[in-house]
């Protein structure tokens, strides 16, 4: 299988074939290949474990945001641009072609499309990029107990804000038929559902 991904868009397409995962667990790259199904994280790690059987460094990013999940990307440079791979729930937070000058500007172009099921925009910040050749001695390709290790090496990477404050007040809701087309296929189960937000009377 892994032989016929030899092009970052040929991994997007295997990723969007195999179900999303809701399980509550991590897989490696060959529990992916085995199991059929992966959710970001390890589509993520499937990602950068394709790219760099076809000669690219295994790089991962965290879009960190609020009231949702965070999200990751396998990243790619192509002629010095950037793109990158994803596994996801949504319709938009997955493949970006390598037209990207720098991280933020790639981070950037998931931003209207990163929402929740209430509507708002939940993308907050993006991390430097964490080289995955660091975990070779834990066997990330094969072993799914060094996921842990690695989801460690991402929160504690350094986050860059792509927003401030007063553009936060100013954000509006997300329309209608691009809530429907990101969500469009979705496993309900894999949604984000945000707790209530406390009433000043019940705090």
């Amino acid at each position: 299988m892994l032989s016929r991904l030899t092009t970052p868009r040929r991994i997007q397409e295997f990723l969007d074939a195999v179900p999303y995962s809701d399980e509550h667990v991590y897989r490696s790259p060959r529990d992916v290949l085995r199991d059929r199904r992966a959710h970001c994280m390890d589509g993520a790690l499937f990602a950068a474990a394709g790219l760099a059987r076809i000669g690219h460094p295994p790089l991962i990013v965290d879009l960190a945001a609020v009231r949702d999940d965070d999200h990751v990307l396998a990243i790619f440079r192509v002629d010095g641009y950037l793109g990158a791979v994803a596994k996801s729930n949504t319709t938009t937070l997955r493949f970006r072609e390598p037209i990207f000058r720098n991280l933020r500007e790639l981070a950037l172009s998931y931003f209207e499309f990163y929402y929740n099921v209430e509507h708002a925009k939940t993308l907050r910040s993006y991390s430097l990029p964490v080289d995955l050749r660091r975990f070779e001695g834990a066997s990330w390709r094969t072993d799914a107990g060094a996921v842990d290790a690695i989801v460690a090496a991402l929160e504690a990477r350094t986050h860059r804000p792509l927003v401030s404050r007063a553009m936060i007040a100013r954000l509006s809701l997300v329309d209608r038929q691009i809530y429907e087309a990101g969500f469009l296929g979705a496993n309900p189960h894999g949604l984000f559902r945000p707790a209530p937000r406390k009433t000043r009377a019940s705090r």
